[in-house]
């Protein structure tokens, strides 16, 4: 039995000049602008070139590109080695929604592959109809292959997610063993705007959900808080916001700890927005001091979650979170309560 596991992440540019045709890439997506396509068309040509320059400075911190996708093909291949190890003929694929390897690319080498089985394992642990919903459609769009599939929809509260961010807040605190005192733990993750959740977009459940199940697992740091970032345009977002909750802690004399609670991968948000901008307005608030947590990457026991996530896909049918989460019946974007991706 042949069995393809494609795993989906947002992308990156890899160079300079791939920045502006990948932030039109992300905005252009009527998932993140719910505009008719003329006028999202020429939204997403004004933002992508309004934003490039100072886009392009940011990646240059990193390099010049993002390391996105570098991250992803390691966890690509650790997982493949598991489930290859456990007697599975498996091959793991990386599709990228916004910046190449894209998805359209991925989709004729699964093809050429010609699995019996496919498991489609989005890289986002907490389900939005603005990542894996859109990631999830683009799929179903281009692939015209063999193979009978099964889709990870989420896995929020996966024990093995748990664990890993468990361990890497524990790993940076620097004075093991001693009780934080005067840090405060904050849970940040990417923002939405407040009308996408309010349209039953179960994400903003699933991150509270998450960062809930790693605190109960930290009694030493009762003082936590969930906090979102990376907000754009005007509309009312979720709250608050990173940035609100650091200048919260230097009013209230606390030190911070920032765990990326969303996400698995180091990339822009991490690297630049938590490292140097963040960190940068810590200083200058006396913030002291500013930690920050990495995200899973390829810890073993999240690596080994993602392999169960695979092999229990592969004992059902259809669409479903792996872990002990279920939406509340108010989020009628939940992909797995629906049985289907939400319009």
């Amino acid at each position: 039995m042949k069995v393809a596991v494609v795993l989906f992440n947002l992308g990156g540019p890899d160079n300079q000049k791939a920045v502006r045709p990948f932030l039109f890439n992300l905005f252009r997506d009527p998932a993140i602008i719910q505009l008719p396509a003329p006028a999202r068309y020429a939204l997403a040509a004004l933002i992508s070139t309004t934003r490039a320059k100072s886009a392009r400075a940011n990646y240059q911190r990193m390099g010049g590109g993002s390391p996105l996708l570098a991250g992803t093909n390691a966890q690509a291949r650790v997982l493949e080695e598991m489930l290859t190890a456990q007697g599975l003929e498996a091959r793991t694929f990386v599709a990228m929604r916004y910046w190449k390897p894209f998805t359209e690319e991925m989709a004729a080498q699964v093809a050429r592959f010609a699995p019996d089985e496919i498991v489609l394992l989005p890289l986002y642990p907490q389900y939005s109809t603005t990542t894996t919903g859109s990631s999830l459609k683009e799929w179903a769009r281009v692939y015209k292959g063999p193979g009978r599939t099964r889709t990870v929809c989420c896995y929020p509260t996966a024990p093995g997610l748990v664990d890993a961010h468990v361990e890497a807040i524990r790993k940076v605190w620097r004075t093991p063993g001693d009780p934080p005192g005067e840090v405060r733990l904050l849970f940040s993750a990417h923002g939405l705007p407040q009308q996408v959740v309010e349209a039953g977009d179960p994400y903003a459940a699933q991150i509270e959900a998450t960062a809930a199940a790693v605190a109960a697992r930290l009694p030493e740091f009762p003082d936590w808080q969930l906090c979102y970032q990376s907000r754009v345009g005007r509309l009312k977002w979720l709250g608050p916001s990173t940035v609100e909750a650091i200048h919260q802690a230097a009013a209230d004399g606390k030190g911070v700890l920032i765990c990326p609670i969303a996400f698995v991968s180091e990339h822009i948000e991490t690297l630049v927005e938590l490292d140097v901008e963040y960190a940068e307005l810590a200083k200058d608030l006396g913030v002291q001091p500013f930690l920050r947590a990495r995200t899973p990457e390829t810890d073993r026991g999240f690596m080994a979650e993602l392999a169960r996530a695979v092999t229990g896909a592969l004992d059902r049918d259809g669409i479903a979170p792996h872990g002990p989460w279920r939406c509340p019946a108010a989020h009628g974007k939940c992909v797995c309560a629906r049985g289907e991706i939400a319009a």
